[in-house]
C-alpha cells in the first residue's frame, strides 16, 4: 500500500524541484500540507500533490493558449 502522506523531500523529488522550493509551495499555501509529530514535520497527502500537479497542467495549458508561455504564473 503506497504511503498516504509524503515528506517534503519526496514531494521535491516527484516534482523535480529543490526541497526549498517544495517548502516554499507549502508555506505560501499553493500546496496544502499538514504538520505532524512533535517536531512539526511537514507532510503532503498524495491526493493533494496530484491536485497540485493537475492545477499546474491546467494553468500551463491556459498560459500557452493565451500565448504567454514565456511568463509562467507559478
Amino acid at each position: 500500500m503506497p504511503a498516504r502522506f509524503l515528506p517534503l523531500a519526496d514531494v521535491a523529488e516527484t516534482l523535480a524541484i529543490s526541497s526549498a522550493q517544495a517548502y516554499a509551495l507549502v508555506r505560501t499555501g499553493e500546496l496544502r500540507a499538514i504538520k505532524v509529530g512533535g517536531r512539526g514535520q511537514w507532510r503532503v497527502e498524495d491526493s493533494e500533490l496530484e491536485d497540485y500537479i493537475q492545477r499546474m497542467y491546467a494553468q500551463t495549458r491556459d498560459m500557452v493558449h493565451a500565448g504567454d508561455e514565456d511568463h509562467p504564473h507559478a
